[in-house]
């Protein structure tokens, strides 16, 4: 980053610290706690969360939001999968989503960006698979469920590398890296 300004990931979790890190090894950690809307665009939940971030104190922050789609289930839980893993855990959600035929699914993180400006920034990353009946031990709440199209595994099952390598996280993080580059 050019002019050594620090950048701050707000997040409360250490695994998904440490696969940003992974990929951007300058950010660092910030654990505040920021109130979460419910909303159905993942976007707005993160543009909250900047803005919160931002009345709170100066600098240049990223947050992430990671989102479930089931296309069976008209999209849900999407944003609101943290909600549904509390209600149904991953058990729950993997057999509601096996009752229908249709189990293809997409995972969706959105990565925010606020400069130091107070500019915002918003990152896609998308990747396609399907909902299968929980396989291996993880530390993300719904990776036992989702198998990423191409593989034969779940997220669960995956090293911690070959899931960085697809990752949704990866491919958000990777387009805000050449934003900042460009700066």
């Amino acid at each position: 980053m050019k002019g050594q300004q620090v950048l701050y990931f707000i997040t409360g979790n250490n695994n998904k610290f440490a696969e940003v890190r992974d990929m951007l090894p300058n950010v660092k950690q910030l654990d505040i706690d920021l109130p979460e809307i419910q909303e159905l665009d993942p976007e707005e939940v993160v543009k909250a969360k900047l803005i919160e971030a931002k009345r709170r104190r100066k600098g240049a922050f990223i947050i992430e939001d990671t989102s479930l789609y089931i296309n069976s289930l008209k999209g849900l839980p999407g944003p609101l999968i943290k909600w549904f893993l509390q209600s149904l855990g991953v058990r729950g959600l993997a057999e509601l989503a096996c009752k229908y035929k249709n189990r293809t699914a997409y995972a969706k993180t959105i990565v925010g960006y606020l400069d130091t400006k107070g500019k915002y920034h918003f990152f896609e990353g998308v990747v396609k698979g399907k909902i299968v009946k929980p396989k291996g031990n993880t530390q993300f709440g719904w990776d036992p469920i989702f198998m990423p199209d191409g593989f034969d595994k779940t997220f669960a099952e995956m090293s911690t590398d070959e899931k960085n390598m697809v990752s949704m996280r990866k491919k958000a993080i990777t387009k805000l890296a050449k934003q900042i580059k460009m700066k």
